[in-house]
Parts: C-alpha cells; sequence; structure tokens
C-alpha cells in the first residue's frame, strides 16, 4: 500500500468530516438532539483524528539517522494508536455519558426535520468519504475481502479511515432511528438510546484500532503473500538451493526488514556466493519493492546429498564455516 493512497484517503475523510461537523452542531443548536451532539462531536474527533494522521504521515519521512538506522517509519503506527484513543475518549465515552444523561433526563426534541436533513447530508458526505478509501484500498487489497483486507494491511491511515467511516455510516442510521423515533413517540428517551448506542459503536472500532495499533508498534511481519514473494524470489536464483528459514519485519508501513537463511552449494567460491547474494536480492526487490531492507546469510544444507562440509587446514575436518554476507547494493543504501 503506497503512502500516497494513503493520504488521498484522509484529506477526503478530513474535508467531509469538518464539514459535516458544523452541520451537525447547527442541527444540535436547532432541535437540542442529544444523538446530534454525540455524532457532532464524534466528527469533530473524527477530523481531529486526520489532522494528526496527516501529521504522523510526515514526520514518518523523517531520514534515518545513527540513532534510529531503520527510519522513522513507525512514527504513523504511534499517531494512529494516539487516534485510537481520541476515539475512544471524545467519541465514544462523551456519547455514551451523554446519552444516559438524556435518558435519566429526557427532553423533546424540536424542528427533528433539520435533524432528520442534516443526518441525510452527513451521510452521503460520509459516503463519498468512505467510497474514495475503499477505492484506494482496492489498489492493493486484491481478492482479499475488504474485511481481511482491514485485518491485514499495514497501512495505519486507510485502516482508520475504512473504520472511522464505516462506523460513521452505522452512527448516522442509529442517529437517524433514535431522533425518528423520538418525534414519533415524543418520548426523549429513544434520543438518549441512540446515542447510548453511537457511543459504543465507537468504543468497539477504538478498541479495535488500538490492538491493531499496538501490535504494529510492537512489531508485524510482512503479509503472507508477500513472504510468499519473497521465498519464491529467493529460490529462484540459480546458487540459493532453497531458503532455510525466512524472517520479514516492517520497520514501517511501506519499508520491510528481510533476514534469511539460505542453502547454497558447498563447493562454490565466497565470490561466486557473493554474486548469487547480490542476485537474490534484486529479485526479492523486484518481486516486494517493500523491502527495503535485506539481509542473507549462506549456509549449507546438510539435507542436501552435496553439501558436505569440506575440509580445510584452519578448520579441521568435518567442520566448516559460515556468516553473513552484505551485497554492496545494501552497503549503498
Amino acid at each position: 500500500m503506497s503512502t500516497e493512497g494513503g493520504v488521498k484517503a484522509v484529506i477526503a475523510a478530513l474535508a467531509a468530516n469538518l464539514g459535516i461537523a458544523v452541520a451537525k452542531f447547527v442541527a444540535f443548536a436547532v432541535t437540542g438532539s442529544s444523538s446530534m451532539m454525540s455524532e457532532g462531536i464524534h466528527s469533530l474527533a473524527d477530523s481531529g483524528n486526520q489532522v494528526l494522521l496527516l501529521i504522523g504521515g510526515k514526520r514518518a519521512k523523517a531520514v534515518p539517522d545513527s540513532e534510529h538506522q531503520f527510519g522513522y517509519g513507525r512514527r504513523r503506527y504511534v499517531y494512529g494508536f494516539v487516534v485510537s484513543m481520541i476515539l475512544f475518549s471524545m467519541g465514544g465515552l462523551f456519547a455514551v455519558y451523554e446519552g444516559v444523561h438524556k435518558i435519566g433526563n429526557p427532553e423533546g426534541i424540536h424542528d427533528a426535520a433539520w435533524a432528520i436533513g442534516v443526518l441525510l447530508v452527513a451521510g452521503a458526505l460520509e459516503g463519498f468519504s468512505l467510497r474514495t478509501a475503499v477505492r484506494e484500498a482496492n489498489r492493493s487489497r486484491g481478492e482479499a475481502s475488504l474485511v481481511r483486507y482491514i485485518r491485514e494491511t499495514r497501512s495505519p491511515e486507510l485502516q482508520v479511515v475504512l473504520l472511522e467511516d464505516s462506523g460513521a455510516l452505522v452512527g448516522l442510521v442509529l442517529a437517524l432511528i433514535g431522533v425518528t423515533l423520538s418525534m414519533v413517540t415524543g418520548n426523549g428517551v429513544w434520543d438518549g438510546v441512540g446515542s447510548v448506542a453511537i457511543g459504543l459503536l465507537l468504543l468497539v472500532i477504538a478498541a479495535f484500532l488500538a490492538m491493531e495499533m499496538a501490535s504494529m508498534l510492537v512489531g508485524e511481519s510482512a503479509v503472507p503473500k508477500e513472504e510468499g514473494l519473497i521465498r519464491s524470489a529467493l529460490e529462484s536464483t540459480p546458487a540459493v538451493q532453497r531458503v532455510i528459514h525466512l524472517r520479514t519485519l516492517h520497520v514501517g508501513p511501506d519499508d520491510i526488514l528481510v533476514a534469511a537463511k539460505v542453502a547454497v552449494n558447498g563447493s562454490d567460491s565466497a565470490a561466486r556466493i557473493a554474486v548469487a547474494i547480490d542476485d537474490a536480492e534484486r529479485r526479492v526487490r523486484a518481486a516486494v519493492p517493500a523491502a527495503t531492507y535485506i539481509y542473507l546469510e549462506p549456509d549449507l544444507d546438510r539435507f542436501l546429498p552435496d553439501a558436505q562440509p569440506q575440509s580445510s587446514p584452519a578448520t579441521g575436518a568435518g567442520q566448516h564455516v559460515t556468516g553473513s554476507v552484505r551485497s554492496t547494493d545494501e552497503e549503498n543504501q
């Protein structure tokens, strides 16, 4: 997933949420609806979240230095985690509190037509924002379902926007139900119930986002499809007999660290092995461009018939020496 696609989705969501927040607060001022206030706070929190995501994306582009040798890409996960906390506190908890207060002190809704009109307009704008995010996600999700993509993507911006917009649309439906029932029955309790339902929805989304961002901060591997492509690229290198083991780690949403031990022929010279490592790295980067850092260790495969250790005066019979071979391509990065 490219950073550019995530930024487009965030900007579209920010533009939509700013307009929606203003409209909802105007409707709340006119109607006094608790659901409208909860939705207004929700949209305001979402707008702040998108600003934080944009700041995080910009700060993540800082050049690697001696203290952060793999760059600052994980800052995007840090800001994503902060977003989940804001959504939890400003969005979910406030909406539940406001709803409980309204249930205990029900008040009628004035000019409910205003609230319904604003909710319908907000639904159209949220739909536009969600459509933009889905379109950007479609560029990289392949045949995976949208739910699976949200769980597997390493792009925090798209994950946040997709969940926020989906939650916002469901929240608008809940608010519409609460306002309509209050208008029909003349009982303001339904408006409070709608606010509580919105708050609980936001709490669930925020908890899911927090767990996902925490997992990414701890460190997640490349997705299975990318790991398969990396393994295939290594094993397609003529001098590589097989991949003994492979480890991957996202050091940022768009940067993957690849470490692998590969089996080579025991009779090959060090120069030939070094050329093979260079070739293997080129193949991996061609298959998975996000593989920014690649470290390969050649070794003998003790399960292959031609992998007998070579005797030498320095090591003695039956011993062999292995070590990491770094290509000049990696040294120049």
